[in-house]
């Protein structure tokens, strides 16, 4: 079983900021490896499928599902769906068994009228600006919740996932001179070249 407790310090070190995002993005991403039976990935054996947006309050939390998952933007296991929520899809690539896991809305709600919130957040106050004594209360509360209460874990379920094709084949773009990988490249004139070299007129 994984215990998101043991990785709390370290997740706050990564993140860089203390708030109750990454430390529920712990707790769900436990859940789900607990859901599945299985370890933090060292390599690519976990895909990870967050329903996060860009642009929107706690997306904090999927640096605690990189934290304690090991699905990571570097390993690439990691996708964002842009769907502006909470969830997150774990996939375990050997079996293709699958779960879904998302705080409970009632979870996120109470956090949202805090004054973790609305005294700093909202008002566009850094995280790391908030007292310790008002955010630690959140955290702890998080971390302490049951799951039930916490957290919707769906049954476990079947994923089909697409082949895993790591390119190790790349090319010295010949207008910028910066390494590129080879199916990103582009043909302008008689140059092979870059992405952004072939937007350039």
């Amino acid at each position: 079983m994984i215990n998101p407790k043991e990785w709390l310090e370290f997740g706050q070190k990564f993140h860089g900021h203390k708030c109750p995002a990454m430390p529920m993005g712990l707790r769900a991403g436990a859940a789900a490896m607990n859901a599945l039976g299985v370890e933090r990935a060292k390599d690519g054996q976990l895909v990870a499928f967050v329903d996060l947006g860009e642009d929107h309050c706690a997306t904090c939390y999927g640096d605690g599902l990189q934290v304690i998952m090991g699905t990571t933007f570097g390993k690439g296991n990691i996708k964002k769906t842009h769907k502006g929520k909470w969830a997150v899809t774990l996939v375990d690539r050997a079996t293709g068994r699958a779960v879904r896991v998302t705080p409970k809305a009632e979870a996120m709600l109470n956090n949202k009228k805090s004054v973790f919130f609305t005294d700093y957040r909202m008002l566009g106050k850094p995280a790391s600006t908030v007292p310790d004594e008002i955010v630690d209360k959140l955290i702890e509360g998080i971390m302490n919740t049951p799951d039930d209460k916490l957290l919707n874990i769906s049954p476990v379920f079947q994923y089909e996932l697409e082949p895993k094709k790591d390119s190790f084949d790349g090319f010295v773009c010949e207008e910028c001179g910066e390494m590129t990988v080879m199916e990103y490249g582009r043909i302008k004139g008689d140059k092979k070249v870059c992405i952004d070299c072939a937007s350039k007129k």
